[in-house]
Formats: structure tokens, sequence, C-alpha cells
């Protein structure tokens, strides 16, 4: 598959997860949103159905007390004294001699003159059905008007003596709590509230015993006594602490498909991780296959054709041109072997089954020797190699041939990536820093672009030479190098820069 399909493909399956989340994600909003706001209108409604219990449970109140002292009244009254209060139910309100027997509500209600008392029905045969009709009229008129006072008066007064009252005197606060609870439970709302009752000044008037100020800055308010003046007013203001997760708890049953949809997107994601980390090791594979047909080619065919002089018996063999065959064949033999040996030992680092033979050596003898001998390809390839082994402390808990090894693929990839305008300088060096030894290895060569850097210690993973078209490799030298290390209790560190060269430090542990 291309890498263009590829992308294609994820890029159209990526789009869809997230337009999936996306509406996911609004449906929650719009379904968070109608539950606020019929949680809002069930909490105002709850409010006001409980500021007009309260009124009414005070207008109960002030009748039954009314009701109480009229009827004590009546029961202390002598027989004269009730045919006098018969009396001046139908006399006029002026004649009324005495108020001392008379409850509040009797006197204002006198006093006022809410209507003229009805007078008694009496028919008169010579009236006829009209007359009498027109005086039945005049009659029921007469007592509505009366009635109406009386009920005019009685909410007068109610309104004039509870308003002259404490306002803290004014209410139940148990019985507001009660109101409101079976109202908010009436409305399908069973949370836990908390109140305060505020007088029209502001001044707290009660707070409930189990008050909480958590949530309290979302409070809803209901003014009590609404019909009084705007200085015997109250404001119930109530909050809800769990209120958030009350709106929130409607999305419950669709953050579950949420959450499956970000898994789904997440395994495509790995998924398509997957597949592209396979293509590119595939790609690595096939190249490693071709540079490794390319590095046995050569000296197979060097092998070959030193094999076919020697048995060829049509040309006289001098024995320095005997020697030079063998040489020739004995050389890439050992270069055969030595690729061989790579690979091999490459896959024995990967499967975990490497022979690692540690024992204590001094790092700057075995690098001095290394340096010594690969002095001789550094000057071939018209280079200077310079040693400074500045450690004070060089020994170390390793395998020798593995450490020369990576001592060399370091300094055999100096020679490799040199510049072709100047000469090579290649530089190895060793220092103390506490209890570690730092070995540095630093070349003026090609260098190493950033993107490449992160990858070079990568298997099977060849950096881009440009027009250096003759470099040869598997991909294996540095990522046996950084396993090699690592397999030490050490660890390597690449810096590079392009057209200036490339820098490796190596840290490994003392021996104590």
């Amino acid at each position: 598959m291309k890498r263009s399909t590829i992308a294609i493909v994820s890029l159209v399956i990526g789009v869809s997860f997230f337009g999936l989340l996306f509406l996911q994600g609004r449906i929650i909003a719009a379904m968070a949103k109608m539950r606020k706001e019929q949680f809002d209108e069930t909490v105002f409604r709850a409010l006001d159905q409980t500021s007009r219990d309260l009124e009414r449970n005070e207008t109960f109140r002030y009748l039954e007390k009314v009701a109480a002292q009229t009827d004590y009244d009546a029961d202390n009254l002598g027989p004269q004294a009730q045919k006098v209060e018969a009396d001046s139910i139908t006399a006029p309100a002026d004649s009324i001699n005495s108020e001392a027997d008379q409850t509040p509500f009797k006197l204002q209600t006198q006093q006022r003159h809410p209507s003229q008392l009805p007078k008694a029905l009496s028919l008169r045969p010579s009236m006829g059905i009209a007359g009498a009709n027109q005086r039945f009229q005049e009659f029921v008129k007469n007592a509505y008007l009366y009635q109406k006072g009386v009920l005019d008066e009685v909410v007068y007064t109610i309104l004039y003596n509870a308003s002259q009252k404490d306002f803290s005197q004014r209410i139940d606060f148990r019985l507001l709590d009660s109101n409101l609870r079976a109202e908010l439970e009436a409305g399908g709302i069973q949370l836990e509230y908390h109140f305060c009752v505020y007088d029209a000044n502001g001044n707290e008037v009660y707070r409930c015993e189990d008050y909480s100020a958590n949530g309290a800055e979302h409070s809803y308010s209901q003014t009590l006594f609404r019909n009084d003046p705007t200085d015997k007013r109250g404001i119930l203001r109530v909050h809800f602490p769990d209120m958030d997760e009350y709106i929130l708890g409607v999305a419950r049953s669709v953050l579950p498909l949420m959450g499956f949809t970000l898994v789904l997107f997440l395994t495509f994601c790995f998924t398509v991780w997957l597949i592209v980390r396979q293509k590119r090791d595939t790609e690595m594979k096939n190249d490693f296959i071709n540079n490794m047909t390319h590095e046995f080619k050569t000296p197979i065919s060097s092998i070959s054709l030193a094999a076919q002089m020697l048995g060829d018996k049509s040309i006289n063999k001098s024995e320095a041109m005997i020697d030079n065959l063998s040489g020739v064949i004995v050389g890439e033999t050992k270069r055969l072997r030595y690729q061989v040996e790579k690979v091999l030992q490459m896959s024995l680092y990967e499967k975990g089954n490497i022979r690692f033979n540690e024992r204590e050596i001094d790092a700057n003898v075995v690098i001095d020797d290394v340096v010594k001998t690969f002095a001789l390809k550094v000057q071939q390839a018209g280079g200077t190699l310079h040693a400074d082994l500045d450690a004070e402390d060089g020994a170390i808990y390793v395998d020798e041939m593995h450490f020369t090894n990576l001592i060399f693929n370091l300094l055999d990839n100096a020679v490799k990536y040199r510049r072709e305008d100047q000469p090579l300088q290649l530089r190895v060096s060793t220092a103390n820093q506490g209890q570690k030894l730092l070995i540095t290895i630093e070349d003026n060569g090609i260098g190493i672009r950033h993107d490449d850097l992160r990858r070079i210690f990568d298997r099977f993973y060849r950096v881009h030479t440009g027009n250096k078209h003759d470099v040869k490799g598997f991909g294996l030298g540095l990522s046996y190098v950084r396993g090699m290390v690592e397999l030490m209790h050490g660890n390597i560190k690449a810096e590079s820069e392009i057209g200036r060269g490339t820098k490796f430090t190596i840290t490994l542990p003392l021996i104590d």
C-alpha cells in the first residue's frame, strides 16, 4: 500500500471519528442545557408556590384567631347582651353606643360602613310579581355589597395587622422548609438544598441548620409577601450544592458511547502507527538486503577473480603475483567474515542470546590500541586522528571484544561520512566525570540532519548521504553500538550539525 493511500484513508477515518465525537458532545451539551432549563423552571415554580403557601398560611392563622376570639365573646355574653348584639346587626352603625365588647374586626367593619345593612324582605299582596322580583333583586344586591365590604375589610385587616409585626415573627421556618421540600419533590427534584431568608434591608433573618456555601453563587431568589409594602417584604434564597452533578447526570447515558468511540479512535491510531512502522521496517529491511548483497558481492567477486587467475595456467605467475592474489583472497575473506559476523552479532543481540564476557579493563589502553590500528586507514583517507586520553581513572567492567568493536564502528563511520572538500579531522578523548567515564569521538564530516539524528540508532536505518553513493553499510552499526553500550550499563548520545561534523559521547560507569 502506498503512503499516499494510507494517508488518505487515515485522514477520512480520523475526520469521521472527530465528527462523531463532536456530534456526541453537542448532544450532551443540548441535553444538559434542556435539563438545566427544566430544573430552573421547576425550582421557580416551587418557590412561587411556597411563597403563596406562606401568605395563605398567615391568612388562615389570622382567621382562626379571629374566629376563636368571636366564639369566645359570644359564649360570654348574657341574654340581654346577646339581644343587644342581635339588634346592633340590624341597626345603623352610628347607633352603636358601646364598643367595649366588640372584636377589632367588628369595630373596623362597623366604623368603616362597608354598606347599608340589608332590609328584611317583606312582600305585600299589592306589589305583584314584578314588584316582588324587583324587591328581591335589590335585596340580593344589598347583601352582595355588604358581604363584599366585609371581605374587603377582612383582607385589609390581615394586611394591616400582619405588616405591623416583626418580619421574623410572620414566618414559620419549619413549615416553610416543609412546603418548599414538598413542592420540589412534586416537581421531581429530590436534591439536597440550603436556604436563607432576608428582610427588605438585606439582613439575614434565618439560615437552615445544615447550611453550606458550596454552590451558593448559583442561587435562586423569591420575594416573600409580595402584596405588602416594599419595606415589609422579604427574600428567600435557595441553592443546590449538587446541582451540577444533577444537570450533568443526563450525560451518563451518552458518556459510555463517547468512551467507546474514543477507544475505537485510539485503536485506529495505533493500527495506523503499526502499519506505518511496519512499512518503514519493510523498506529498511529491503534496503538492508540490497546493501548486504552489494557488500557481499564485492569481496565474492574479488575472491572469485583472484581464484580464477591462480587457476589460469595460461598466465605466468610470479611469486610476487601469487602472494598478491593470496593476500587479496585472505583480505576479502576477512572482510566478508567481518560483515557476516556483524549481521550474526546483531541478530543474537535482538534475540537476547548474545554472549557477554565481562572483565575489568583499562579503557585508555584498549582505545589507544584501536586508535593505533585505525590510524593507517585515516591517513589513507587523507585525514588525521588525534587521541587525548586524559581520564585519570579508566577502569571499567565490560566485554573487551564488544567494547573494541563499538569504538571501531564509530571511527569507521567518521571515515565513511567525511567531507570531500577538506581533510578529515578525527579526535578521540576520555575524561572522568564523578564515577563515570566519558568517551568522546568527534569529527568534521558531513554531519547529520536533525530529523535523522533521532533515528540513527534504529535498526536498519541509514542516513541519506546525498551524492555519496559509494557509502556502503547495513544500517546495523549504530544500532549495535547503542545495544552494546546499554548492556554495559551506559548510555550514548549524538550531537551533529550539517556541514560541521558529528560528536558521539559514551558514558560508562567506573569500577568502585
